[in-house]
């Protein structure tokens, strides 16, 4: 048992199973980590009381619940969250998706503080670093939605805690591990990044020990086991991540012809460039001329709002079949790997920009005031210049329009709100969040468990990377990092984007106040060693 995870209990499974055999249940949770799950438990019940059913976000939500009452890939997104919302269908209520996804969201702290406890940080600072998770307002009315954040970091948070539970991971837990990151990019394909990293990082993990490579051990008449497990985890996890992905683009093929995703990378990608490509240093030609913008820079307004009403996106493209034909789709996306080619720096340079934005104060109306409109709990869905109603005119999915497919799914009339239980979620939301400085912190406190710095007295001696001495921390950096600047470095800034990474930097943050391990040798584990996962999360 790892130093500091103690006051656990016991139990053991009655039958053989290749998976974890003896699970360690958190039964005795020190005082301050209840009450702040509680707090988080207490605040996402008012708000599910406050608003029945669900909130809605324009566009997307109507695209998630039409393809789960009537299921088929979407051409502009990924729609692994309509399979999740298409299982719950039979039940009819909203009320049911919210309240399991602000469950996901409680979970994803649990989840962060075993890992903390596991890794020998204190009960305090492990409670602190869920306190992000549990009690930011802007996480509890995303959750609220009928949106994919919730379920994907939920999905992906419970594929880290497998891949970093132990130093050593069987191949049963790579696989599972595996499939749920690959479930994970079915449900928002931002998380593309982590099929690549988890992998990586489970591979390194298995052949580096204590500070040092482990290229030969457990060697018997020369076969030596600890190579071949790591990469055997590795290669098995590495097909668990790619088989959902491989399932959903069969199923796309099934549909549009083609071995994808969504065809919307190129419209997105166009959105990107759009910032600062510049026509008479792209020189495009052919169809690629065609939808380079005109607009005069400076009078451009944010990506994920110019993408949506440009010309050159829309209208301009009818020869084309549109922006997520087959054809469309190359066009824009060729268009903008031009862009980035002949203008590199200016590319660099919105990235970082917007990146920065994740960390100003306070929060501004970007990408436009009708987008952020929707990430508040307000008093009234219908005001004089917004309706967060699902329309009745217009068909996301064909077979029924959004109001309509709120009736059949949910069977209940949208737009009610209990004043008496809104009003105080509402002021909380817009006083209780993480600040830009305070992300920015804790990114920085995270990267302060990566980077060690060795000094004698004030003589800088030497700065160097961490990977065995504080435990995991790596990981969950480089993965709030990665699904950080994804979305950014292909689409545009947008607030909602912060929220899957949070959890992840909390997870990193935390881990910086682990105790330093003792370089010692340990002998890759047996076969017969039992492997331990949470029950609460596993």
């Amino acid at each position: 048992m790892k130093p500091g995870f103690h006051g656990m209990r016991r139990i053991h499974l009655p039958f053989a199973s290749p998976f974890p055999q003896r699970i360690h249940l958190p039964f005795s949770l020190p005082f301050p980590f209840i009450v702040a799950l509680a707090a988080g438990a207490g605040l996402r019940m008012v708000a599910m009381i406050g608003y029945p059913g669900a909130l809605w976000f324009a566009g997307d939500s109507y695209v998630y619940l039409g393809a789960a009452l009537r299921p088929q890939p979407n051409l502009s997104k990924t729609t692994g969250y309509s399979v999740f919302l298409h299982a719950l269908e039979p039940f009819h209520s909203l009320t049911l998706v919210a309240g399991l996804q602000h469950l996901m969201g409680l979970a994803v702290a649990v989840m962060i503080y075993l890992l903390l406890r596991r890794n020998g940080v204190s009960h305090r600072w492990a409670t602190v670093a869920t306190l992000p998770v549990l009690l930011d307002g802007f996480v509890i009315e995303d959750e609220h939605m009928v949106m994919a954040e919730a379920l994907f970091t939920f999905l992906v948070m419970v594929s880290m805690l497998l891949v970093i539970w132990r130093s050593w991971v069987p191949w049963p837990v790579a696989l599972l591990a595996g499939l749920l990151a690959g479930c994970a990019v079915d449900v928002r394909s931002e998380g593309l990044p982590v099929l690549l990293m988890f992998p990586v990082v489970l591979l390194v993990r298995g052949l580096r020990r204590d500070g040092a490579w482990r290229w030969r051990n457990w060697c018997w008449r020369n076969w030596c086991w600890l190579d071949w497990r790591a990469w055997l985890a590795a290669a098995v996890m590495a097909v668990g991540c790619a088989a959902p992905v491989a399932a959903y683009a069969g199923w796309f093929h099934s549909w549009w012809g083609s071995y994808t995703l969504s065809r919307a990378e190129g419209f997105y990608l166009w959105g990107r460039v759009s910032s600062f490509a510049d026509c008479a240093r792209i020189k495009p030609t052919g169809d690629e001329a065609v939808v380079c913008p005109t607009t005069p820079i400076v009078d451009r307004t944010p990506p994920g709002n110019f993408v949506w009403h440009a010309p050159q996106t829309h209208q301009d493209m009818n020869s084309l079949g549109g922006p997520v034909s087959y054809r469309g789709n190359q066009v824009l996306t060729d268009f903008a790997i031009h862009a980035v080619e002949a203008q590199p720096l200016d590319y660099l340079k919105t990235v970082f920009f917007n990146t920065m934005l994740s960390f100003g104060f306070p929060r501004i109306a970007y990408p436009g005031a009708g987008t952020t409109y929707y990430y508040s709990f307000h008093v009234h869905y219908v005001t004089a210049n917004y309706n967060l109603l699902p329309p009745d005119n217009h068909a996301w999915i064909v077979g029924g329009t959004a109001y309509q497919d709120w009736l059949s799914y949910g069977h209940q009339a949208p737009g009610v709100v209990h004043r008496v239980f809104a009003l105080p979620i509402l002021a909380y939301q817009r006083v209780v969040f993480t600040y830009g400085p305070l992300l920015a912190l804790i990114f920085l406190v995270g990267l302060g468990g990566l980077i060690g710095v060795r000094r004698r007295g004030w003589q800088l001696k030497s700065l160097r990377l961490h990977w065995a001495p504080r435990g995991t921390t790596m990981l969950p950096w480089v993965t709030a990092v990665g699904l950080l600047l994804a979305p950014i470095a292909v689409a545009d800034f947008d607030y909602r984007y912060l929220i899957p990474a949070i959890p992840f930097a909390c997870l990193a943050a935390g881990l910086a106040f682990a105790p330093r391990r003792s370089a010692q040798a340990s002998p890759a584990a047996p076969a017969s060693v039992e492997t331990t996962v949470p029950d609460q999360v596993a």
